[in-house]
């Protein structure tokens, strides 16, 4: 069981409510990593040769990241019936995730025949990590233009949930221009002591308090390039520092 701050929204005929309260959920809806997990080895997989010295073990494979994703589409398709749909990726992570999930709904949209999810898409960048620690201030680059999500429901699509400091930025941002519904759609939900105990509304996995790059995730630009998601030795962390 987890005690956390959950962002619920309420359409009323004059404005959105945000109501944040503390609740109790039973994480049901993501595959945890255990602590004493060790991941796979490196020689199992195809690893880019610029990266063989670089990482400690393969967390989660790519396939699995795919399998996953389609089970999170098919929960979204579901919540959301008939319902439009405004989609924003919180870049540069979150671009791989983002797109694998909206493939995966519009395949959904295709093929359900009785109903589909209209897709809007849109873009905000933020930053929060200088090397590998989530730092205690957050930058917002992107999401001055975000008029358009006015009385719309919103899925943000994030990479990873590290002490949760980042969404809730968000959340207070996207409020400020009066969503009917804002959802979160996070591929990672790391546990770690400094988190604020912020869940998502969908989830792919909940992992160690370890430092994970690949599909995207990076670390000071590096690994975005990596298929799998990694775990970063002490090589590739002294290596890549800033």
């Amino acid at each position: 069981m987890f005690n956390f701050k959950h962002h619920t929204c309420l359409a009323t005929s004059s404005k959105t409510v945000f109501l944040k309260t503390q609740q109790t959920l039973k994480m049901t809806t993501s595959i945890r990593i255990e602590d004493s997990y060790q991941g796979y080895s490196l020689d199992s997989f195809c690893i880019p040769k610029h990266y063989e010295d670089d990482l400690e073990s393969v967390l989660i494979p790519y396939g699995v990241i795919h399998d996953r994703i389609e089970r999170i589409a098919k929960d979204i398709f579901t919540d959301f019936g008939k319902e439009p749909l405004v989609a924003i990726c919180v870049l540069k992570g979150g671009y791989k995730f983002y797109t694998d999930l909206i493939d995966k709904i519009n395949s959904l949209n295709r093929n359900q025949g009785e109903r589909s999810v209209p897709l809007s898409v849109d873009f905000i960048r933020l930053r929060s990590y200088q090397n590998d620690k989530s730092v205690g201030t957050i930058e917002v680059i992107g999401g001055d233009n975000m008029e358009s999500v006015k009385g719309k429901n919103v899925l943000v699509v994030e990479d990873i949930i590290d002490t949760g400091r980042t969404m809730q930025k968000l959340l207070g941002l996207l409020e400020e221009y009066q969503p009917k519904c804002v959802k979160v759609a996070s591929l990672l939900l790391k546990r770690q002591p400094a988190s604020n105990g912020y869940i998502p509304e969908y989830c792919g996995f909940e992992i160690p308090d370890k430092f994970v790059v690949g599909y995207a995730l990076d670390f000071n630009e590096r690994f975005r390039d990596l298929h799998h998601i990694c775990v970063v030795n002490d090589n590739g962390i002294n290596k890549y520092k800033v």
